[in-house]
């Protein structure tokens, strides 16, 4: 007789919980409320019961999220503590199989409101990588990150990584279901709500360049996106700033470079030693201005001024047709150079103290010379001030807040593979410009190294990848004991 055949053993869908991240704990209170403390911090979650809070000491592994969906009482005191941890981005997602309770997949959000969903697959779908994806080394760890996603992946399970790497090529569901090793629908679907992979149909073609679903990613490249989310706040939770991350590793290189060996070429007694016109008197006394006068502030005139001085367009006219057989391109003149004359950069004003001129955030039309208002809210003006104080590390929040944004497809239309780079050193440009039209003006001014991207795109609703935060730039009347930096 023929042996009876054996049944494969049944695929066990993985669960998502929600974990505590890192070493953040929960603590109970003397009055009651529930706190979470890390690395010296602590956030008051409120009050809940006592049921509640023992169901929330399984968070230090791990709540699968199916457990507080329900209707009673205590799912529902959870679920609003899970989602205040979310808020202030103090959980990670764990994918892991419940036969033996191995993470697959731990998702660590890069924003705030990030919430694990699932987009809905089915086995007749087709779905490919994004290009904008990339699996990558950290540490002893492998990651999953676009500039796209809410969150990273960190990849557990190598299986899982070798049905990613077959995802560089559009791939069925019930193809992938029958041949890859590490399939798991469930991750497939949280990987599609995050974009890091496209669902392609007869009219998206293949997947490449022209068909991410967004008509203005086709002009940016990925080393440029990357850069753009990896080197500002909003969209990633890496430190940023002067974080002195190899103090430890590696002494500070010195403030002036060795000389080189060789013969010198002393140039000292052909050089004045003070300055000999007004202009180089204006770069030897432009510094920066991190506190200012709030007793007697910037005022509109002088801000018009400013603007004027520094952002106005000056002129503006038409190309003939381009190289390529288009129609002509419109360019302008600004008091800045700009790369190709793209004048890509855009002003958005956030006025914390400006005499005649009402707090609000303002967008800074350079063409007609006009301050236009935007309705953005009163926590997000403080939350965008409060940054600039933080990172000027000021007494108080600058009186004119000054976001430089760009237009990206502006330059990116024509310059590929140094559109960004090309973005950031007109940003160093204008901000030059800045610092001499102020100390011309008699006023303060300070640069500042980082922008939240994503506060940014709430507060004008625009899309992150079509204009965004490159810069910013404080500016008032300066306290007159400001010491130079």
């Amino acid at each position: 007789m023929r042996a009876p055949r054996k049944r494969p053993a049944r695929k066990i869908a993985p669960v998502i919980a929600a974990r505590l991240n890192g070493h953040l704990s929960l603590q109970v209170q003397a009055d009651g409320s529930i706190a979470a403390f890390v690395n010296g911090y602590s956030v008051n979650l409120g009050q809940l019961s006592r049921a509640a809070i023992d169901r929330a000491r399984n968070l230090a592994d791990g709540l699968p999220l199916a457990s507080f969906a329900g209707k009673s009482a205590i799912a529902r005191e959870v679920d609003v503590l899970v989602h205040r941890l979310a808020r202030h981005g103090l959980l990670e997602y764990r994918l892991f199989s419940p036969r033996d309770g191995q993470d697959l997949v731990v998702i660590e959000p890069q924003i705030a409101e990030y919430w694990p969903q699932r987009a809905k697959l089915g086995e007749g779908d087709t779905v490919v990588l994004s290009r904008f994806s990339y699996l990558h080394r950290r540490g002893n760890e492998m990651v999953l990150e676009s500039p796209r996603a809410a969150a990273l992946f960190r990849i557990d399970d190598p299986l899982i990584a070798a049905m990613l790497a077959a995802l560089s090529q559009p791939q069925k569901i019930g193809r992938l279901r029958r041949g890859a090793a590490g399939f798991h629908l469930k991750l497939l679907e949280l990987l599609l709500e995050c974009q890091f992979l496209l669902k392609l149909d007869a009219k998206s073609g293949d997947g490449l360049r022209e068909n991410e679903g967004d008509g203005n990613l086709v002009l940016w490249d990925f080393h440029d996106l990357v850069f753009h989310t990896r080197s500002t706040e909003g969209r990633q939770t890496n430190p940023v700033g002067s974080t002195f991350a190899y103090a430890n590793a590696l002494p500070s290189l010195p403030a002036v470079r060795p000389r080189w060996p060789g013969k010198k070429i002393d140039l000292r007694d052909l050089s004045a030693s003070e300055p000999t016109s007004d202009f180089a008197t204006l770069l030897r006394e432009r510094h920066s201005v991190r506190d200012f006068d709030d007793a007697h502030p910037i005022t509109l005139a002088e801000l018009a001024q400013f603007l004027n001085s520094a952002a106005r367009v000056l002129s503006e006219w038409e190309s003939d047709a381009n190289s390529q057989g288009g129609s002509g391109i419109t360019y302008s003149t600004r008091p800045y150079p700009s790369a190709g004359s793209a004048y890509e950069l855009e002003l958005y004003l956030a006025v914390s103290n400006c005499e005649g001129l009402a707090r609000g955030f303002y967008h800074y039309d350079a063409g007609g010379h006009t301050l236009v208002a935007i309705d953005a809210s009163a926590q997000q003006l403080q939350a965008l001030s409060a940054a600039a104080e933080f990172a000027m590390d000021a007494s108080g929040p600058p009186q004119v807040l000054i976001t430089i944004a760009a237009r990206f497809g502006r330059i990116s239309w024509k310059y590929s593979s140094i559109a960004y780079a090309l973005i950031l050193k007109d940003v160093g440009c204008m901000i030059q410009t800045f610092y001499l039209a102020a100390t011309d003006m008699g006023l303060g001014g300070c640069a500042i190294g980082t922008g939240n991207i994503d506060l940014f795109a709430k507060m004008t609703g625009l899309e992150f990848h079509v204009e965004g935060p490159v810069g910013q730039f404080a500016l008032g009347r300066g306290k007159r004991q400001a010491i130079p930096g």
